[in-house]
Order: structure tokens, then C-alpha cells, then sequence
């Protein structure tokens, strides 16, 4: 119960890394709000289902990274409950992988919006709140890419490494409010942004690891566990990567 009482939000929630962390936070004992672009029944019905049968609050917020308007009225939706926000998970992100020449402008623009400029938005709405309560830890979800990109992967890497960037720097502003910042840079990882990978292409991506698998959504959520609770209280401004020892 390393997050018991806890109230967490979490961006991205609707599948893959994001829905792993809605399931384990709630299983270390902590409310949830579980933020996603849109609904439906299947989302609605597995906040329920977790809810009760972790006895937690999980909340489900809705509201589209490509839109400022929809960032700020969910923020005003979490806001409205006046509950402390211990800690965010800003999660959600999509990937391109595509040749830098036939990549636009218009392209790059996009995936910096979703990845980069709506998270630091949102960040910036959750952070005056931690501020205020002199106290908070932050888990921005990077990637491996925003360190070492492989071929195609201009945009995307370029985004993460923005996200890479920003978590140091915003580490440094917010450590003397007791708020707390850190990124996690994942590798290849089994969610529906690798499933179209053909077979030599994950086969390549699990030989580059020295545990020869990829990654589980939980193998990222144990470790956002432990960036939330009181057992990093002394970590900030860092970059952990899971990623399997990763050669390159």
C-alpha cells in the first residue's frame, strides 16, 4: 500500500502504460483520477470495476491534449472536488515513426502539441496546486527515443527529449516547494504504439536488451509507484530508464 490515500492523476488511462498505472495505483491503495481523450463504456465500466474492488475513488476526466480549452476545463474539473493532488502522471502521447525528409512541418507541430506543449499546459495548471500545498510528485513519461532515436523517429525523439529537458529544468523551480520531478524513459514496450512492429522488427528491438524481452505496461507503472511514494522522497530531476539494458 505504498500510495494508500494518496490522489493521483494520470493522463492516457484508456490503454496501454496508462491503464497498467490506473490498476497498480489503485492496488497500492490510491485514488485515481484517470484521464482520457474520450469515452466509452469499456473505460467507464474498468474505473468502476477497479474502484470497488480496490475500495479507492478512480474518476474518470476527459479532455483532448491537442486542445487548450479541453486541457484547462479538465483541470477545472479535478480542481472543483478540492482534494490535494499528491502526485501526476503525465502519460499520454502518441508516436510517429517516418522519415525525417517526409515529415512536415504541419507533422511535427502535431506530435510536439500532444507530447510536449498540452502535457506542459496541463503541468502547469497541476503544479500552481502543489505549490500552494508544498508538496507533490511529478512522473513525466519520456522515452528511450528522447535519448538515443532510431532511424525515423525525428519528431517523436525530438518530443521526448523536449520532455527530457523540461523535467530537469522544472525539477530545479519546484524542489523549493517540496514538489518533486522526474521522468521515465521507457523502451520498446508491449502497448498499442508497438503491435504493428513487424516480427524482425521486434525480434531487433529484444536482441538490443540484455534481459532479451520487451517491456511489460506494469514493468513502467511499478516503477512510477515508487517515483510517487514516499520511498523516492529524496529523488528529483532524474531520468530512470526502463528499458531492459538497452544497448543503443
Amino acid at each position: 500500500m505504498l500510495l494508500q490515500g494518496k490522489n493521483i492523476i494520470v493522463t492516457g488511462t484508456n490503454r496501454g502504460m496508462g491503464k497498467a498505472m490506473v490498476e497498480v495505483f489503485a492496488q497500492q491503495g490510491a485514488n485515481v483520477w484517470a484521464c482520457a481523450r474520450k469515452a466509452s463504456e469499456e473505460f467507464e465500466q474498468n474505473c468502476q470495476t477497479l474502484a470497488q474492488q480496490y475500495n479507492v475513488e478512480i474518476k474518470p476526466v476527459y479532455f483532448d491534449l491537442s486542445n487548450n480549452d479541453e486541457i484547462k476545463a479538465g483541470f477545472k474539473t479535478i480542481m472543483g472536488e478540492k482534494k490535494p493532488v499528491d502526485g501526476l502522471v503525465s502519460n499520454a502521447g502518441v508516436i510517429l515513426t517516418t522519415l525525417f525528409q517526409l515529415t512536415t512541418i504541419d507533422k511535427f507541430k502535431e506530435i510536439f502539441q500532444v507530447n510536449f506543449f498540452g502535457p506542459m499546459l496541463f503541468e502547469q495548471y497541476v503544479s500552481k496546486l502543489m505549490i500552494k500545498q508544498k508538496s507533490g510528485s511529478i512522473v513525466n513519461i519520456a522515452s528511450t527515443s528522447g535519448i538515443n532515436p532510431p532511424i525515423g523517429q525525428s519528431a517523436y525523439g525530438a518530443s521526448k527529449n523536449a520532455v527530457i529537458a523540461a523535467t530537469i529544468a522544472i525539477a530545479k523551480e519546484l524542489g523549493t516547494y517540496g514538489v518533486r520531478v522526474n521522468a521515465i524513459a521507457p523502451s520498446f514496450t508491449k502497448t498499442d504504439m508497438t503491435k504493428d512492429m513487424t516480427d524482425d522488427q521486434t525480434q531487433t528491438a529484444i536482441n538490443n536488451t540484455i534481459l532479451k524481452r520487451m517491456g511489460d505496461p506494469q514493468d513502467v507503472a511499478n516503477v512510477a509507484t515508487f517515483l510517487l511514494s514516499d520511498l523516492s522522497s529524496y529523488l528529483t530531476g532524474q531520468v530512470i530508464r526502463v528499458d531492459g539494458g538497452q544497448a543503443n
